[in-house]
């Protein structure tokens, strides 16, 4: 067991000097923040964020200031707030590679723990970092990605921001089992790469289909293991402080629901927020934004239903038969927290019995079958899993 403390600097004792001036439901009140070499006791921990300053592969940069996120978030209330742990900096070690290592080690210790590492970056291509940290537990991982490029870039690219998860794709042995990109600008994206993604039965959300339909976000996020953040998916009205941001994409109160549906998903095990970049952010509405979106994935968190796959006496049951008489789908409602999802059979080798599957989907998935198409979450899960 690797002694976690040794990859952290402690935040600032401005913070713990302010403490007995918070009120009761003030999170800098409740929280275990590492101060000096008092370090939090992760034994419970559900939730630990902290910060990883590593710019090397992105074109934002690192502040020298106190990171002002904690600001904001140390003074917001809530009532029902689960054990939550600061650690603080990670350590920028004396090489990027042993940076990255550290990331994925202490991402790996986090997960094995059973507590959700929260990422505050760094540039994007930490999200690497932290598939490695999956991958080396021999664990398929489920990404989705909020980000308006896919971040493919080329094969003789450099590990980077524009060329991330292009890196995922190429990792052996792969452990990428589903990969989802939310908000993707299409002049951001060649129509090559949008093929690509489909051919292995991944899925891209573009921005204004998204919008259409938002509550699609909502299966979308109860699928995924880990979501990273690309803040320049964020309009810069809303998150200045950003060498990428652009004048469209998500709203504040947009990137506020995504974060909701994450924290709500029973699946849901890392998140990051990456690309913040505090030198830009003039007057702090970044950081005011980032604050509330940490918030509203702990207010999810804390309330989460525990309906990782539907549960036979708690749902109704729906059996969608299609015309040619040979196949069906099982849908699954839950009676408790209203969600939809669908079995997927599958066969494990040596047995000739069918196994299922549970994807989580939305009542529109429902309809679609209804009407005698197969949904596409059914269907690329099917290709992926036969």
């Amino acid at each position: 067991m690797i002694n976690i403390q040794k990859y952290f600097n402690p935040i600032s004792s401005n913070f713990f000097s302010a403490k007995n001036n918070w009120e009761a439901t003030q999170i800098g009140r409740l929280i275990d923040s590492h101060f000096n070499d008092s370090f939090p006791d992760l034994k419970f921990s559900e939730i630990a964020f902290f910060n990883v300053n590593e710019f090397n592969g992105s074109e934002n940069y690192a502040s020298e200031a106190e990171c002002s996120i904690r600001n904001f978030l140390y003074s917001y209330h809530h009532d029902k707030f689960p054990r939550v742990s600061d650690l603080g900096y990670l350590k920028i070690m004396s090489s990027r590679k042993e940076t990255f290592e550290a990331i994925e080690n202490v991402c790996k210790f986090l997960l094995h723990n059973g507590t959700i590492p929260f990422i505050i970056g760094g540039g994007n291509d930490i999200s690497y970092a932290v598939y490695k940290a999956y991958a080396s537990s021999d664990k398929f991982i489920s990404l989705t990605s909020v980000d308006s490029k896919f971040d493919i870039g080329l094969d003789k690219d450099s590990l980077s921001s524009s060329s991330y998860f292009g890196k995922i794709l190429a990792d052996k042995p792969n452990k990428l089992f589903h990969f989802t990109n939310l908000a993707f600008q299409s002049y951001f994206v060649s129509k090559f790469a949008t093929e690509m993604l489909n051919a292995m039965h991944f899925d891209a959300l573009r921005l204004g289909n998204l919008r259409a339909n938002f509550s699609e976000a909502e299966p979308i996020l109860r699928n995924t293991d880990f979501l990273s953040f690309d803040i320049s998916a964020i309009q810069h009205s809303y998150a200045s402080g950003n060498v990428y941001s652009s004048p469209n994409g998500l709203n504040g109160e947009e990137s506020l629901r995504i974060m909701r549906y994450a924290g709500l998903s029973d699946k849901v095990s890392a998140i990051g927020l990456f690309e913040y970049n505090q030198d830009l952010d003039i007057r702090n509405q970044t950081a005011y934004l980032l604050a509330q979106m940490i918030w509203y994935f702990i207010d999810g968190y804390s309330i989460r239903k525990n309906e990782l796959n539907p549960v036979a006496k708690s749902c109704i049951k729906y059996t969608v038969a299609f015309e040619d008489g040979k196949n069906e789908i099982k849908f699954f409602k839950s009676n408790n927290s209203g969600r939809w999802w669908m079995g997927v059979p599958f066969y494990k080798e040596g047995n000739r019995d069918a196994q299922m599957y549970y994807i989580a989907c939305s009542y529109r998935d429902y309809e679609i079958a209804n009407s005698g198409d197969i949904p596409d979450k059914w269907l690329k899960t099917f290709n992926k899993l036969g």
